[in-house]
């Protein structure tokens, strides 16, 4: 019989809770469950008012992955739900609003990826992201490289860049922004990317290319799109190990010399959450968001 716990109200069922799902270090769904329950505190404000696709691994990462895009079947009817646009026509999207529903994602064995607008607006962004992954035998040391040039042009545009682990191999930075569509601010991230690579052609590259990317640092800007998602602060992955795409400091992107050292596992999280914060509390401040130039 599947266990049924009771959230703030809500009777969320689980199941399978002793099913290992990381192999490498024995990390059971269980865990899983436990550790999005006791990061909700900083990970719904970052999750709220924000479309959710999924990437679902139920038999752990070496087993079968989908996106899951529409609302789930079974989805209980206190999860919130959002009609999105889509160039199809328009959808409906879960939408990740408080601890019984994150719980309840959670039990299905989930990436949590989110747009960079609201529900509220999905004509306006107030995310700016780069995406930088490493081909290899670049890594994200190279990563590192790549955003402490990139924080420092935005910057020369008014715009403060916060940085965070993919939760695989490369770094995600972020800005808050106002006041421009999703298309306009694909541009402008383009823009910064192709002067990236012509600052540092050896290092960087901004086209999606395979050919092109061995040893060099792909500067994704295309997941400004409406369309795209992007995995979330603190969301697990699903890697070989349970991975999490972590908030990092801005001195510790300076210190990064050695591949392993931006790596951080669940267990990792609550230690960092005590003593730092959330280090992307900043982009829920609306008072920072800024225009693009």
């Amino acid at each position: 019989m599947t266990p049924i716990t009771e959230v703030d109200g809500r009777r969320v069922a689980l199941s399978n809770l002793e099913k290992v799902l990381y192999p490498e270090t024995g990390f059971t769904k269980g865990e899983l469950v436990h550790y999005y329950a006791t990061t909700a505190a900083v990970m719904l404000p970052h999750l709220r008012d924000r479309a959710m696709s999924f990437l679902r691994f139920p038999d752990g990462p070496d087993g079968q992955r989908f996106f899951a895009k529409n609302v789930p079947p079974g989805t209980p009817e206190w999860v919130t739900t959002a009609e999105v646009p889509r160039s199809e026509g328009p959808a409906r999207m879960v939408v990740v609003q408080d601890l019984a529903s994150l719980v309840w994602a959670a039990n299905l064995v989930t990436e949590f990826h989110t747009h960079q607008w609201l529900v509220q607006s999905p004509e306006e962004a107030d995310r700016l992201v780069f995406d930088l992954d490493p081909g290899a035998p670049a890594t994200i040391v190279d990563c590192c490289e790549v955003a402490l040039w990139l924080r420092e042009r935005l910057a020369a545009d008014g715009i403060e860049a916060y940085a965070k682990t993919a939760g695989s191999k490369g770094l995600h930075l972020l800005a808050a922004v106002r006041g421009a569509s999703s298309e306009r601010t694909s541009e402008y991230a383009k823009q910064l990317a192709v002067e990236a690579e012509r600052a540092m052609p050896r290092l960087v590259v901004h086209r999606m290319t395979k050919s092109l990317r061995p040893g060099k640092v792909f500067v994704d800007w295309s997941q400004n799109a409406a369309r795209k998602t992007t995995a979330a602060p603190y969301t697990l992955r699903a890697r070989a190990a349970p991975l999490v795409s972590a908030p990092v400091r801005w001195a510790e992107v300076e210190g990064c010399r050695e591949p392993g050292m931006l790596e951080f596992l669940a267990g990792d999280v609550a230690p960092r959450v005590r003593d730092h914060g959330d280090l992307l509390a900043p982009l829920l401040d609306a008072g920072r968001s800024v225009p693009l130039p």
